[in-house]
């Protein structure tokens, strides 16, 4: 059976910048992906702040552009993707893919839109409160692709992780 995908992107954001920091999905399994993000070029402001993000660790530990977009082409292609929709995600998604002059493959979609039976509140709420429960750090993709699979798993949508 194929369950839902879900993706979350951390991100560096200031009054000038705006890009992807890690990002993590899921598989049609259930299983994740998780990977630090190496900085476009571009994506770096002349000045170089980048407020608390660490840029040398991005570089040294990140994985390049061109290898997540051919990475989330395999993974993902033709998908409704869901996300908490929270974040600036497709803002992101756009940044990851234009970069490399590519489309992305998965269309974006809030939660809200798999799990309709709650309003978008209601969802981020519980999706809170289980990182809370599993003692997950919130900043991480890959624990808030978890908790959107748990929240999933609540409304029925996935057989037993």
């Amino acid at each position: 059976m194929s369950i839902p995908r879900f993706l979350d992107i951390e991100y560096c954001q200031t009054d000038d910048v705006l890009f992807p920091t890690a990002i993590a999905w899921s598989l049609g399994d259930g299983q994740m992906k998780s990977v630090v993000i190496a900085p476009d070029d571009a994506w770096i402001p002349e000045d170089g702040d980048l407020g608390d993000t660490d840029l040398l660790y991005l570089e040294e530990q990140g994985v390049p552009l061109l290898e997540l977009v051919r990475e989330l082409h395999e993974d993902l292609p033709d998908q409704t993707v869901y996300v908490d929709g929270m974040d600036p995600d497709e803002i992101l998604v756009d940044l990851i893919f234009s970069a490399v002059q590519q489309d992305a493959p998965f269309e974006i979609a809030p939660v809200s839109e798999l799990i309709n039976n709650a309003d978008s509140e209601i969802l981020e709420d519980r999706r809170r409160e289980l990182l809370f429960d599993e003692g997950l750090e919130p900043q991480l993709p890959e624990n808030g692709v978890y908790a959107l699979l748990l929240l999933a798993r609540e409304a029925g949508l996935l057989e037993d992780m």
